[in-house]
């Protein structure tokens, strides 16, 4: 679940005629039925299941009327802009709407090599799959295959960017430096972080919450469905990384047989016990691996960066570093909450290795400002403020509303103390994170059981065997529950969406699943891509 932490969270159904009427225009355009499975309707969501066909039902009478993208939208030529209506409720199909930003870019092959729409979602919850198509604009390599195949679409799922955006606080303050250290000293440092906690889960609810019921991964699915219905799409070709492996993994249980081709990149673990909280301390743990793979390179890197030459010795300068920022914030703005905001992306992405450690480096040696210009907010960057924002808003939104969080302090408390004791690096920034969901003011739901369904294909799952923000047990997890899957595991490796790195082994086995649907006929194992070098 890719997160920036601390940085960036009606009417009626309608009568008995109006639903007879809305079902005969479901059939009357073909769209694929959104049936209730059995897990549907265990789940009580035959009515979710009904809006859901016919809103997929309108939104393919209606298409997408693709123009230009807006110029402020950073989407240059032949990248077309375009809307998808969308049930704020799907209990509620002809109650309120709300439109969703798509875009797209065709294939780059011959009209006999098209296989319809590869459609993204890049994780979060929060994170925008607009810049998707821009792959092919800026001739990325690893996906110049798939490209001649697919066109490449991109969205801004609900409340997310461009479509309907939701807010729990004003973007200025949201980012305003230094923020308290997430590790607290005193029982009086946890009731401040408490406090900021519930005000935040306030502040959604005052800002957007009407939203707020409805912002979760089975209605966000359940749009997926309704943006290939738009595109004129049969069946769907997905790509999700992250949190969208969980997004993928409810829409390959809630439409199974919509399913064409489904990648999963880096994958949250699916299972109902671990749908949220779980999944968040197991993260802890894996950071704090992760992070220590980052300082043994450091220290093989001494004669480069000058941090040490053993891990015990970076981890040292990190400590210095971080009781310094605490005492008197860097710059007057970077304190141990900007910090953890920065370093964090080593852990989480192989390609921010070098950057880390180049800025951690020249702080050493003296150069402050290269330290305040990475890890402190830009307050002039209004707009960059506001996507901070916004993504933090979403993240919070869907993982609260989504699955019943503990709402005992003392469970938290517990949890928390002990895990910090092992694994220091993340622990509490991310307890802190997530703690507006112990107070959240609308009803949480149950997650849905994750599990094959008539007609889904064989899905394929990657996964870096020491990724660090969704550990290695999700993949396993989901490989179990859909049968007929495969994993690819990249061993001894663990940067957070592996597709998109230049590795031989998993990119040409991606292309040849999305261009002949071929899946090896056991799970394999890939060596790791190169290592960063300095």
């Amino acid at each position: 679940m890719t997160k920036r932490t601390l940085k960036r969270r009606a009417t009626a159904l309608g009568s008995a005629g109006a639903l007879v009427t809305a079902t005969l225009i479901a059939g009357a355009f073909a769209a694929p039925s959104a049936s209730a499975s059995p897990t549907t309707a265990r789940h009580g969501q035959d009515r979710e299941a009904l809006g859901a066909t016919i809103a997929a039902a309108r939104a393919a009478k209606a298409g997408i009327d693709w123009q230009d993208c807006p110029a402020d939208w950073g989407l240059e030529k032949p990248i077309q802009c375009g809307w998808v209506t969308v049930p704020l409720d799907y209990a509620k199909p002809n109650g309120k709407q709300i439109k969703l930003a798509v875009d797209r870019i065709g294939n780059t092959g011959t009209k006999a090599e098209r296989q319809g729409a590869l459609i993204y979602n890049p994780g979060g919850p929060g994170g925008s799959g607009l810049r998707f198509p821009r792959r092919v604009t800026t001739k990325a390599p690893v996906w110049a295959n798939t490209a001649k195949a697919y066109d490449f679409v991109g969205f801004d799922p609900r409340g997310v960017g461009k479509s309907a955006p939701i807010s729990c606080a004003d973007p200025q303050e949201y980012v305003k430096a230094p923020k308290m250290d997430p590790v607290p000293d005193s029982e009086a440092d946890k009731r401040a972080q408490r406090k900021l906690a519930r005000e935040y889960a306030e502040g959604c609810y005052e800002r957007s919450g009407e939203m707020l019921p409805h912002m979760t991964t089975p209605n966000t699915a359940r749009d997926l469905d309704v943006i290939r219905a738009a595109l004129g799409e049969k069946k769907l070709n997905y790509l999700g990384v992250s949190y969208g492996t969980y997004l993928g993994a409810v829409y390959g249980t809630l439409f199974p047989g919509h399913v064409r081709r489904m990648v999963v990149d880096s994958v949250v673990d699916p299972s109902r016990d671990k749908i949220w909280y779980e999944a968040n301390l197991d993260q802890d743990i894996a950071f704090e691996g992760r992070w220590k793979d980052w300082q043994d390179w450091v220290a093989r890197n001494d004669a480069t960066f000058h941090l040490g030459d053993t891990r015990a010795e970076v981890q040292a300068k990190w400590l210095e570093l971080r009781a310094t920022a605490k005492k008197n914030p860097i710059g007057g703005v970077v304190g141990p909450a900007e910090l953890i905001s920065f370093f964090q992306s080593a852990p989480y992405y192989d390609s921010s290795w070098v950057p880390v450690a180049t800025v951690f480096s020249k702080y050493v040696a003296g150069d402050t400002q290269a330290l305040v210009d990475a890890a402190a907010p830009d307050m002039s960057d209004t707009a960059g403020n506001a996507s901070s924002e916004n993504g933090n808003a979403v993240y919070t939104a869907v993982e609260c509303t989504d699955a019943k969080w503990p709402t005992s302090w003392r469970k938290w408390d517990r949890d928390n103390t002990r895990l910090h004791q092992d694994y220091p690096f993340m622990t509490w920034a991310n307890a802190w994170m997530n703690l507006p969901c112990a107070t959240w003011p609308v009803k949480q739901q149950t997650p849905l059981n994750v599990r094959t369904g008539k007609g889904l294909p064989g899905v394929l799952i990657v996964q870096s065997e020491r990724d660090a923000a969704t550990p290695y047990g999700g993949a396993v997890e989901l490989h179990k529950r859909f049968k007929g899957s495969r994993l690819i595991t990249e061993k001894d490796a663990g940067s957070h969406g592996v597709t998109s790195l230049a590795n031989p082994c998993v990119n040409d086995r991606v292309d040849a699943y999305l261009l002949t649907g071929k899946l090896d006929g056991a799970d394999v194992t890939c060596a790791p891509h190169a290592t960063p070098k300095p």
